[in-house]
């Protein structure tokens, strides 16, 4: 039953029930929506036991403000609504990926908690986070960490599935199933 109602919020917003509507005949057609610039990265979904311990990882708590840089499907964001009562954001490139999220964040009945945008990860806005998560390859986490450093608050958790940050040592790794996830922590500024 859960998969027709998250295929049914994706046709939904897609506009493929918009057939079934009537038309106003001087309304234009809606502009289609296109990433700015191809992503950086192939979508490879996060395995639902590695989110979980990335939450864990990172003590999401109340309060928070968790944002996944390159979300997909928005399954951490979603994850972290749900299970810890957080507001979350997620970011992607991707209009098709920030669609599907919308509706599975629908579907989870967490919509209120959750936004997605379709922006690109290395302009968007990031410091209203205090927990930033990743799945990227280690040469964008390198490139992420300088902005990582300068717009985060000192104490602001970071926790990347499977890719590190260079010579920026994690204090925690864990490993999950085949997967490996690094925790840091942004430091005090000098």
């Amino acid at each position: 039953m859960k998969a027709v109602v998250i295929v049914a919020a994706m046709l939904a917003g897609s506009g493929a029930l918009a057939a079934t509507a009537p038309t106003q005949a001087h309304s234009p057609a809606p502009a289609p929506v296109t990433a700015a610039r191809e992503p950086d990265v192939i979508y490879l979904p996060t395995p639902p036991q590695v989110v979980d311990a990335m939450l864990e990882m990172a003590k999401v708590r109340k309060g928070d403000v968790l944002y996944d840089l390159g979300s997909g499907d928005g399954r951490i964001p979603i994850a972290a609504a749900k299970k810890y009562n957080v507001r979350a954001v997620g970011v992607d490139i991707d209009p098709v990926r920030i669609k599907e999220a919308r509706a599975n964040a629908a579907a989870a009945g967490v919509a209120d908690k959750v936004t997605f945008r379709q922006e690109d990860l290395f302009k968007t806005e990031i410091a209203g986070a205090s927990v930033v998560t990743l799945y990227l390859l280690s040469s964008l986490n390198e490139k992420l960490r300088p902005r990582l450093l300068a717009e985060l608050k000192p104490g602001t958790r970071i926790v990347s599935h499977a890719f590190r940050m260079g010579d920026w040592q994690p204090e925690k790794t864990r490993d999950v199933e085949g997967s490996t996830i690094y925790f840091w922590t942004v430091p005090p500024r000098k």
